[in-house]
């Protein structure tokens, strides 16, 4: 492989495929350690503590991973991406400066005491700084969504001397697609957040925990996920309609449709042929793309051939790409609906996690990180439906990639990718280490507030 802008793009998906995986977890988790908390606080039942001591390391661990690895973003805009910074540094640089003094700082600021300060402060400021630290990774995850959907539907600036100049700041934080997004990425959180929680609850229970917080955090996880889906399914399809209308060429790709027509059937599976510009092996749906974009089952959808210049430069994205990764995104969403709500139904039934039959524990463990895999095929969709450009309309990725030689390239994307693949083991082994030592042990190794005076409850040391 010898194409630098292929491999600069590669590089560029490891790094924030890899990036994306810990605030996905660290922005939701961070609110279910104050639901914890605020449920200690009120009733006192000491197994509200002990979910806050175990999942507290687990916050811990993803926010040290996701802030390591979100260094490397920004350096790849200098070294294999100076033309975006040089064309929209204007309106990226401020954006990204707002998230650094409003976000991290505040998390920063407030971890330690979240951590560590239990034994040091009054419970009331424990639980605030508990607070602070999960608004601050919302607001973290609102800045860097808002220069993201700023990318796919930019507004309020204008191009001087081949520069983007902010024209009006309102204009460029609530784009047109910055609130569908953002709902949908924060969704996407809590869902991830809640298989996680159900999946590392089962393991506790396979692996004999009996002290009642693994029974509980599971029960919460399954109400979480069984709550959200809807929620999601009916903020995905409103994010859905909004691409069609500022960006329908990345639709035209995750249905798989070539020519604009009405009456548009819904793919379920195919295999796009570019060469030909048509879906081999197709098995549709008739009319359900029409009905699902336009709830019209005649409506008029647009297809990819409208996005072919005379000269036949093509101005869509990759369609295998964008058409696979959207499906996988939905049927992993559909199998997460159907998983959280027949797990609530036997909870209801049975009355306690407990009595979960042992297959259906490994079940929700094997679908711990179904959240991951639902999140990254929808940044796929996004990020790759965008192409051909950077800027929607503004900067194209050719134009923005660096002059560096592949071999350069190819070898820090390998460098990358091995130091990633140790991470990733070294994380997944260490949370299931830690459930596996907490079903061994009653308290966890964090000193917490006793809810009525105020002061640390000593916990033995795992």
């Amino acid at each position: 492989m010898d194409d630098p802008l292929l491999l600069s793009r590669i590089q560029f998906a490891a790094n924030i495929s890899f990036h994306i995986l810990f605030p996905t977890i660290t922005i939701a988790l961070g609110w279910m350690l104050l639901f914890f908390k605020l449920r200690f606080n009120r009733t006192g039942d000491e197994r509200w503590m002990e979910a806050y001591r175990f999942w507290v390391k687990i916050f811990a661990l993803s926010f040290g991973l996701g802030v390591v690895s979100g260094i490397t973003m920004s350096f790849q805009f200098g070294t294999n991406w100076p033309g975006f910074m040089e064309t929209v540094g204007n309106i990226a640089g401020p954006l990204l400066a707002y998230e650094i003094m409003t976000a991290f700082f505040l998390e920063a600021a407030f971890l330690g005491i979240m951590l560590f300060g239990a034994s040091r402060v009054p419970n009331w400021v424990h639980t605030l700084a508990t607070f602070l630290v999960a608004f601050g990774t919302t607001l973290s995850a609102f800045w860097i969504l808002v220069l993201n959907s700023w990318m796919h539907t930019p507004a309020g600036f204008e191009m001087i001397d081949g520069q983007a100049h902010a024209t009006d700041w309102l204009a460029i934080i609530f784009n047109p697609s910055m609130p569908y997004r953002l709902v949908h990425v924060l969704l996407a959180s809590g869902l991830t957040v809640a298989f996680l929680l159900m999946g590392v609850s089962a393991f506790r229970l396979l692996v004999g925990d009996r002290s009642g917080g693994a029974g509980l955090t599971l029960k919460v996880g399954a109400w979480l996920g069984a709550m959200l889906i809807p929620v999601q399914i009916f903020a995905g399809d409103m994010h859905g309609l909004n691409t069609l209308e500022h960006q329908p060429q990345k639709v035209a790709a995750m249905e798989g449709n070539w020519e604009t027509r009405g009456a548009v059937p819904l793919v379920l599976f195919a295999l796009p042929n570019e060469e030909l510009r048509q879906n081999d092996f197709e098995v549709a749906i008739p009319y359900g793309a029409s009905l699902i974009l336009k709830h019209d089952p005649q409506g008029v959808v647009p297809g990819l051939n409208d996005f072919v210049a005379e000269d036949g430069t093509v101005m869509h994205p990759p369609v295998a790409p964008v058409f696979w990764s959207f499906r996988v995104m939905v049927g992993t969403g559909f199998l997460m609906l159907l998983v959280s709500w027949a797990v609530v139904w036997t909870l209801w039934r049975k009355g306690g996690a407990q009595a979960l039959n042992p297959w259906v524990l490994r079940g929700l463990v094997a679908m711990t990180f179904s959240g991951w895999v639902a999140t990254l095929a929808g940044w796929y969709t996004t990020e790759i439906g965008r192409q051909p450009w950077v800027v929607q309309g503004v900067l194209a990725t050719e134009d923005a990639v660096a002059d560096v030689p592949a071999p350069m390239v190819a070898g820090s994307l390998t460098a990358y990718l091995a130091v990633y693949v140790f991470l990733l083991t070294a994380y997944i082994t260490v949370m299931f280490g830690l459930a596996r030592k907490a079903a061994k042990a009653d308290r966890g190794a964090f000193d917490l507030p006793d809810r009525r005076s105020g002061r640390a409850a000593l916990a033995p040391a795992e």
